[in-house]
């Protein structure tokens, strides 16, 4: 009964939150994204606790995915360059922690694996105009940036379609359709609702990726 009740309140505040959030990007109000959006992360961090996470080693990679993309929340919440280069670099390590935590729970064969390598090859004709923008906006370091970035999370989504988990697969793919469209909006030009479709899509990732681990979990 205790951890119904804690998926209740934890997931009501996930919930609650993503909404503010939603609202809040569409309507520009910083001070409740400023709230909003990483108290979902906090939610989702809480779910995946009471979910069993921390007593095993695949949900413990998993905890450390979802703190070290609390974390790029947090730095992304500035319009800075350092800022999102931290948002970038801790979403880069939270995606490998995501990539130790499915081979952790087990590759079933390439052939979910090909659904992954379908999915990124559809994310390539956005791809390929990003890197040579963020290479004209920022030099070769933002440039190589966003490249070690996106062969990272093409490794996580590969990965996470190869668990043959198809809610860890399917969430993984819409993560990568929300950082695709913030690379877009960053570095090639605004996506009409662009800002709310990142992070609705980065919420629903997010949330199908905890919960298809805690299910995959022994």
């Amino acid at each position: 009964m205790s951890s119904i009740l804690g998926y209740a309140l934890t997931g009501s505040v996930f919930a609650l939150a993503a909404l503010v959030n939603w609202w809040a990007v569409e309507a520009e109000h910083r001070r409740a994204m400023v709230i909003a959006k990483p108290l979902a992360l906090i939610a989702l961090i809480g779910i995946a606790l009471i979910g069993g996470a921390a007593d095993d080693t695949a949900g413990r990679w998993l905890l450390l995915g979802l703190v070290l993309c609390l974390a790029g929340d947090v730095f992304l919440l500035g319009d800075s360059e350092p800022g999102f280069l931290g948002g970038l670099t801790s979403f880069l390590l939270g995606h490998l922690a995501y990539v130790v935590a499915f081979v952790t729970l087990g590759l079933s064969s390439s052939a979910w694996g090909m659904i992954g390598l379908a999915t990124l090859a559809v994310a390539f004709a956005w791809i390929a105009k990003v890197v040579p923008a963020a290479h004209r906006q920022g030099g070769t370091g933002l440039g190589g940036a966003v490249v070690a970035y996106t062969l990272v999370i093409g490794a996580m989504v590969v990965a996470a379609w190869m668990t043959g988990e198809w809610l860890i697969g399917l969430g993984a793919t819409t993560f990568l359709v929300s950082d695709t469209v913030l690379a877009v909006n960053k570095f090639v030009g605004r996506v009409r609702h662009g800002d709310l479709a990142v992070m609705v899509t980065y919420h629903l990732g997010q949330l199908l990726i905890v919960v298809g681990v805690l299910a995959a979990l022994p």
